[in-house]
């Protein structure tokens, strides 16, 4: 019996499935799900869950991001190819010999760019999500991934030092929540999505307590939405951050970098 990757039968029943359940690139994903399927029944059960809505990463158990494999597991956030310009932004300001912390990190694409990327000393990552941080430790060192609520997770002696600090926070206003894809909202937990009202509680969080952590000169990247990017500018500078907004067009990537200045900072009480 034929492995289900050569069947032609199998190949066109499961892009006519898929294509019926309404997947826009139905021909790509059969080839994916043929490539990773042990067996027909392996196929047939990855491709129900397929129709029924389950994010395809989730199914294959790995997500592509910025050339390197990144193992995930049902219920952990995907990461998206926009983030790939926020990982970007971190390797480029990742030095050589410095040391880095992806807050947020769901399964530690991010991390492991970096890692794959720049020349640094150490990578940390931080999530509060038990089922990421398990997952992260599968792509990362192990003791290097922290599980708590942002700057709590991480070593004590850390603080002071980080010289990068990058997070994909939870961006999507509350409201806005119901309104994505079933694949975000139903399969991906709701504290990697939902960032408050306006989106940028969690957020301003990450900027408060970063100066606390960051060494002298440390660069703070955050992603976010384009409608929110000023706002959040804003409240880097308050924190004593000189601010840019960076973006790329090509994968809707937007981004906060922040400069720790040495002036006084007008902090918020």
């Amino acid at each position: 019996m034929s492995e289900p990757r050569t069947d032609p039968v199998l190949r066109h029943r499961t892009v006519d499935e898929l294509r019926a359940a309404g997947c826009v690139f139905a021909e790509d994903e059969a080839a994916l799900l043929l490539a990773e399927a042990a067996s027909s029944d392996a196929l047939a059960a990855m491709v129900a869950r397929r129709v029924a809505g389950d994010p395809l990463e989730q199914i294959v158990g790995w997500a592509e991001f910025r050339g390197v494999r990144v193992a995930l597991a049902p219920g952990v956030f995907v990461p998206r190819r926009r983030t790939g310009f926020l990982a970007g932004l971190a390797v480029a300001a990742t030095r050589d010999g410095a040391l880095v912390v992806d807050m947020c990190c769901g399964a530690g694409a991010v991390a492991m760019a970096v890692i794959a990327e720049a020349n640094a000393a150490q990578v940390h990552a931080a999530d509060v999500d038990p089922a990421a941080v398990a997952c992260a430790r599968r792509n990362l060192p192990p003791t290097h991934v922290h599980l708590g609520d942002l700057y709590t997770a991480l070593p004590a002696d850390l603080r002071g030092r980080v010289d990068v600090v990058v997070a994909n926070a939870p961006y999507v206003p509350t409201d806005a929540v119901a309104t994505m894809p079933p694949e975000a909202r139903l399969h991906e937990p709701p504290a990697a999505l939902d960032g408050g009202a306006d989106g940028l509680d969690v957020a301003r969080r990450v900027v408060t307590g970063a100066p606390e952590w960051l060494a002298p000169g440390g660069v703070l990247l955050l992603e976010t939405s384009t409608r929110q990017a000023p706002t959040l500018r804003e409240w880097f500078a308050r924190n004593g951050f000189v601010a840019t907004i960076e973006a790329d067009d090509e994968v809707g990537g937007t981004a906060v970098r922040g400069l720790l200045s040495d002036a006084p900072a007008d902090r918020p009480g």
